[in-house]
């Protein structure tokens, strides 16, 4: 990709994403700047394979992980835009499976320390993570996600089953909390997926394709790489210490979530089984910030995006892990919102909307700013990694 001529100096944040290959913490990184939909910065570090040291091709296939997400959010919001539903429908209006849901009591020890979900579960809700679902691995020890793993429904393992069936499963298992009270990150974006399907009559990939990536030309993005597109997916890598991302090492990791890649996979996964390229992602991101229109096609409303990028949650519900909080933080439909700064924020943050991937990807949109940023690498776990936080604090500091 080519970037235009600007006066921002980047070369802080460059020379940070080298420290982390040079420091063999990162095997490699992408990275690209907006202003607008002007790439004012693109730069690639380190390596497709660290037994070859190929170096990082501006064509390398990532595996996108939760940043899935995202598309599939914009994908389930194309059909409200046609009619197809409302947000505050009832998700068993479309699969009748959502509709006797029941809740695990407070204080619950077993999974069948339950009570009658007062509320049924909406679009909404699933769009926002706020149904409360649940995804096996955020807190493999609660009463929640040992009640996915017994049944066997884990979002770190591979899954041998399609998005029917894996909806299936999720409704007979009870809900974390009353829908809407409260946040969880879940199978959600996967219900998503599945309502795409019931709601449109294709099978999730084909719309993604003909709805999607055609008309954007993302020639690159799809849920496997077929064999001639083989040697252009990077080898992922794990930290050979995970309580600590700033010690050096690294080893081969295979992939555990969807299987290896070579073949079309049973599960479609919506909330994080698709892999891209700098190309591709950058065409998706630009319709996003170009109020919904890129490559001369239109995907959404403004109105809708302004919607998608604004809070959604019940009043006092921010975004939190168990193990990470993230303060000043809200939900929108697929996308998470700043709402409030903090301390080490950059004031044209406010506002910014985004997300990212287990597997080391980050996207995020800066309104204020006019700013856009992505950097892309493939460490497992690499969601919340230092080397985004630096990527992000540094682009802000040289662009904003």
């Amino acid at each position: 990709m080519k970037t235009i001529e600007s006066d921002y100096d980047f070369s802080e944040m460059h020379q940070r994403m080298q420290f982390y290959i040079d420091q063999n913490i990162l095997s490699c990184c992408a990275t690209a700047v907006f202003k607008g939909t002007d790439l004012v910065d693109h730069q690639t570090f380190g390596y497709m394979d660290l037994e070859t040291r190929q170096p990082l091709r501006d064509d390398a296939i990532y595996r996108m992980a939760s940043n899935t997400k995202i598309v599939t959010s914009v994908a389930l919001v194309m059909l409200q835009e046609a009619g197809l539903f409302d947000l505050d429908d009832p998700l068993a209006k479309f699969m009748p499976e959502f509709g006797d849901m029941q809740v695990l009591q407070p204080n619950a020890s077993a999974a069948a320390d339950v009570s009658p979900a007062e509320n049924l579960i909406s679009v909404r809700h699933l769009l926002s993570h706020s149904a409360g679902l649940s995804y096996g691995f955020v807190e493999p020890d609660s009463v929640i996600d040992q009640a996915y793993l017994n049944n066997g429904v884990n979002g770190l393992g591979e899954q041998e089953i399609d998005l029917e069936e894996l909806c299936l499963r999720i409704a007979k298992l009870p809900l974390a909390f009353e829908p809407g009270t409260s946040w969880r990150y879940s199978f959600a974006t996967d219900v998503c997926a599945r309502l795409v399907e019931v709601l449109s009559g294709l099978s999730f990939d084909v719309f993604l394709r003909q709805r999607i990536f055609e008309p954007l030309g993302m020639v690159d993005t799809d849920f496997w790489v077929p064999e001639e597109k083989a040697h252009r997916l990077i080898t992922m890598y794990s930290p050979q210490d995970l309580f600590d991302p700033m010690k050096p090492g690294l080893n081969e990791a295979g992939d555990v979530i969807t299987g290896p890649y070579k073949a079309k996979p049973t599960m479609l996964s919506g909330g994080g089984g698709l892999v891209s390229t700098v190309a591709d992602y950058s065409a998706f991101l630009r319709m996003i910030v170009n109020a919904g229109e890129w490559a001369g096609v239109r995907l959404l409303k403004p109105e809708t995006l302004q919607s998608m990028r604004s809070n959604h949650l019940a009043a006092g519900v921010q975004v939190a892990f168990p193990m990470w909080a993230m303060p000043g933080t809200v939900f929108g439909l697929g996308f998470a919102v700043k709402n409030q700064l903090q301390p080490k924020d950059h004031a044209a943050a406010l506002g910014e909307y985004h997300w990212g991937g287990l597997a080391g990807t980050h996207s995020w949109m800066a309104p204020e700013a006019n700013l856009t940023g992505f950097c892309l690498t493939q460490r497992m776990p690499g969601f919340w990694h230092p080397f985004s936080w630096d990527f992000k604090a540094l682009t802000y500091a040289a662009a904003a």
